[in-house]
């Protein structure tokens, strides 16, 4: 355990040392921390979760960097991005969004493609409701949807995709979580118990265990408690959306078909790939086909 808790060390320090620029601004009360990698085109990379840093986002950033500017940020009240006070007046999707605004006025960036993974994808497509006159393209990966419809069989969906062992070990894990046992250890055994949902290659269990370690669940519950108070649904906002949008996602994810065909109806411009033999992360699963579609992407942009 000690090992893996070095190794975490040293790999968040690599990390940070790649990227080009990493600095904090304040936007109201918040400090957000962002990194920059690579020079070019600007793309924004908005991380999954809710309420995790953006760590696990700094490879696809690396990436992306090699021929753009990529920009990932850690959302307000996770890692580096500070709050005085975290409740639901200070995380809410609203505010989420006035942090990507800020951020980009700092950077002087007139308009940049939005990349949204997960949760991420939600965000982005509300971000895109809001400030379209901002956005260049858009890539919806592995995205949550354009509505709160998942939530009708998303926990079902990682439950599928579960053993009966690992689901047993999840459910002992996380019981003994929210009993109070927080250590890294307990959160470690729960991640991989619970990464296999997430992922079809074995290889990329222990990644994934990793980064769902890094969970803020009490953020996490107040951003879903905005999503419902607010009623999400991007719909009709996204009906008079004219820029590219790539949509993508594995056939084997947690997120179904049904979810990004919705997005596809709506999104006038977008493309939609469906990747086989591929989880919620296209490029832990099928790296080849992913970035071959996500750099195609952005270059013809």
């Amino acid at each position: 355990m000690k090992k893996i808790i070095v190794l975490l060390a040293i790999l968040t320090f690599y990390i940070s040392a790649s990227a080009q620029k990493e600095d904090t601004i304040a936007n109201g009360n918040a400090k957000i921390y962002y990194r920059v990698f690579g020079e070019g085109k600007p793309v924004l990379i908005i991380n999954g979760g809710p309420g995790m840093n953006s760590n696990g986002f700094a490879e696809v950033a690396k990436k992306l960097g090699e021929h753009n500017m990529a920009i990932i940020y850690d959302q307000r009240g996770t890692g580096r991005s500070v709050l005085d006070k975290i409740d639901s007046t200070t995380i809410t999707i609203n505010l989420m969004i006035e942090d990507i605004e800020a951020l980009r006025n700092h950077l002087g960036i007139k308009k940049w493609i939005v990349f949204g993974h997960s949760f991420g994808g939600m965000l982005a497509s509300y971000y895109a409701t809001v400030h379209p006159e901002n956005i260049e393209a858009m890539i919806l990966s592995s995205s949550g949807g354009i509505d709160l419809a998942l939530q009708s069989y998303v926990q079902q969906s990682i439950n599928s995709r579960l053993s009966v062992e690992e689901y047993k070990e999840v459910d002992y894990w996380t019981t003994k979580i929210n009993d109070g046992d927080t250590t890294y250890e307990s959160r470690l055994k729960r991640g991989m118990a619970l990464a296999p949902a997430y992922v079809v290659n074995p290889k990329n269990v222990k990644q994934i265990a990793i980064r769902l370690t890094q969970g803020n669940s009490q953020v996490n519950n107040l951003v879903w408690q905005s999503l419902q108070q607010m009623k999400f649904d991007c719909a009709r906002g996204l009906s008079s959306f004219k820029k590219p949008v790539l949509i993508i996602q594995g056939k084997q994810d947690i997120i179904k078909d049904e979810t990004a065909l919705k997005a596809k109806k709506i999104l006038k411009k977008s493309k939609l790939v469906l990747l086989d033999h591929c989880g919620h992360y296209g490029w832990l699963d099928a790296p080849d086909e992913y970035w071959k579609e996500v750099l195609g992407f952005v270059d013809g942009i």
